[in-house]
């Protein structure tokens, strides 16, 4: 990625076009080219037989000047950067502040094209192209021109695995708002790509996010779930929150946002003892075996009333 700050002190993020991107698009463009000047010679060796040799000399060389030289610049003008060979393989022709080329980069790249490309079969632009940073030939250079990639290809988007369905739910009532985006971030993008990982890294990759993850909410894994099954529970809960709070309407979202709701005295059962203002005592029960066991049972009869907590902020486990 490639920062250019244009003349409005805009900050363009471009991607250079590598050399073997830009090789295989100048075989394009010559292939094309000497198709045309071969069948355009024919035509006129045939067209200009009657005349002396001098004259057929002449034409021959205002062929190759017009076909091999004139046509790109034309073609290159007309289409603001991007020849054929260009854009089959998604690249373009920009001013070194990103805007579109005009006729006077197109003439100062092919005049020099004809150096670099035609005459020394390329090594002049190949070596150019490994030594500058940005992948720039010679003709780029003095032109003042950078040759980007247009298309640039699509991951796959990262699908999150879901958490154990005995798991969820549980952290219902957890405090999750020190925990950094930052961390959130990390934990999506493990939970991503653990599948491409080794196991013993990922392993321990988990774990040191698990441990973020408890020093900032103060609740462990329960004994026996996996790291990156704590990982993925903890995601959904945040997530649901996230869309509680952005696409909740009415009482639901009025309660979550609640301390009444929040206050660990709102629906859960066995915290009928602990103070309504305190949040991290509502997270006690969530980390002790006792209580923490029978939970996923007793959601559902919670959720049924209106002013429960499974209702306004808790995960409803499936039957």
């Amino acid at each position: 990625m490639n920062e250019l700050v244009t003349g409005e002190a805009v900050a363009l993020e471009l991607r250079p076009a590598r050399l073997p991107s830009r090789a295989l698009a100048v075989l394009i463009d010559l292939a094309v080219a000497m198709l045309a000047y071969i069948v355009v010679s024919v035509g006129l060796l045939v067209a200009t037989a009657s005349l002396d040799e001098a004259a057929q000399i002449a034409v021959s060389i205002a062929t190759f000047l017009l076909v091999l030289v004139g046509a790109p610049i034309a073609v290159e003008t007309l289409s603001h950067g991007r020849s054929l060979g260009k854009l089959a393989c998604g690249l373009r022709v920009v001013r070194d502040d990103g805007g579109p080329i005009r006729f006077r980069h197109a003439l100062v790249r092919g005049a020099l094209g004809v150096v670099e490309i035609l005459l020394t079969f390329g090594v002049v632009a190949c070596i150019a192209s490994l030594v500058s940073a940005r992948g720039r030939r010679l003709g780029d250079v003095f032109a003042g021109t950078l040759v980007v990639r247009e298309r640039v290809p699509a991951g796959q988007a990262g699908f999150v695995p879901p958490p154990p369905p005995w798991l969820a739910g549980r952290f219902s009532e957890l405090d999750l708002s020190a925990v950094p985006d930052g961390l959130w971030l990390a934990v999506r993008q493990y939970l991503t790509r653990m599948h491409q990982l080794d196991p013993q890294v990922g392993w321990s990759m988990a774990e040191r996010l698990s441990a973020d993850l408890t020093a900032h909410t103060g609740v462990p894994a329960p004994q026996g779930v996996p790291p990156a099954a704590f990982l993925a529970t903890m995601l959904q809960e945040r997530q649901a929150r996230e869309a509680r709070r952005a696409y909740g309407g009415g009482a639901a979202a009025g309660t979550a946002a609640s301390p009444t709701a929040v206050s660990p005295t709102a629906g859960s059962p066995g915290a009928g003892s602990a103070p309504a203002g305190e949040g991290p005592v509502g997270v006690g029960p969530v980390g002790e075996a006792p209580v923490a066991a029978p939970r996923p049972v007793e959601a559902p009869p919670a959720a049924a009333g209106p002013g429960s907590e499974g209702a306004g902020t808790g995960f409803v486990p499936p039957a």
